[in-house]
């Protein structure tokens, strides 16, 4: 249920209701806030993890099992339910890699989208939803010292040094599984519609000029301009 700041917002930001908002991110960019922010502003349903969640009880599992699996390569998790599950080396030929996690969460988000407009933070969901109308998808980044100093906030690592090791490796992590499944290029601006410096802006106007950006780009007189 909307709160009524939701429905105020969404009276002061109108987006046509099939619209997709989609947000990659550099690990300790302001992603999830940012596209909190937007779904508040909007209306909008917010989506992150809860789609791991949906794909994981489709597939019969625990969500606790993919957790730290989440965007990833597939090789790390064959190789944890190998260890869990005794699956064997045939394992791409069980079921399971058949109703792979990757596949059932691709089903939830197309299901989502498909009923409804939202906010979807990573995920692949820009690829997956590549040939939506109501497609905004969005990359964020910023500069490796002030994520590391996001990432020590808000008690992920430490220290400096090794927030910028964890900043570092997960970026690798979520670069390697976009690309794996995608066939693209993870952070490269042409594979967006819009990217953000989110070190240079405050995270309610990051929000805001998503808002603005995409209810430019769905303007049906914009659209018409992009097809012809």
């Amino acid at each position: 249920m909307q709160t009524e700041k939701n429905i105020e917002n969404h009276s002061r930001h109108p987006l046509p209701a099939g619209t997709i908002i989609v947000i990659g991110r550099q690990f300790g960019s302001g992603g999830r806030r940012i596209g909190r922010l937007v779904a508040e502003k909007t209306g909008f349903r917010y989506y992150d993890k809860e789609l791991l969640a949906k794909a994981a009880e489709s597939l019969g599992f625990s969500q606790k099992l993919f957790d730290k699996h989440d965007e990833r390569k597939p090789s790390t998790l064959h190789t944890l339910l190998q260890g869990i599950y005794g699956i064997a080396d045939n394992f791409h030929d069980t079921s399971i890699c058949g109703e792979s996690l990757y596949q059932a969460q691709s089903r939830v988000i197309k299901g989502i989208c498909k009923d409804e407009g939202c906010v979807i933070v990573g995920r692949t969901a820009d690829y997956i939803m590549r040939h939506h109308p109501g497609l905004v998808s969005v990359f964020l980044h910023a500069p490796i010292e002030l994520r590391a100093a996001d990432i020590v906030k808000r008690g992920d690592a430490a220290d400096k040094a090794s927030a910028m090791e964890l900043a570092k490796r997960r970026d690798r992590e979520r670069e390697s599984y976009y690309n794996f499944y995608t066939g693209r290029e993870w952070g490269k601006a042409s594979n967006y519609h819009l990217t953000i410096d989110a070190s240079g802006i405050q995270e309610d106007m990051a929000a805001d000029l998503i808002i603005g950006f995409a209810r430019i780009r769905l303007m049906p007189s914009f659209r018409k301009e992009l097809t012809t």
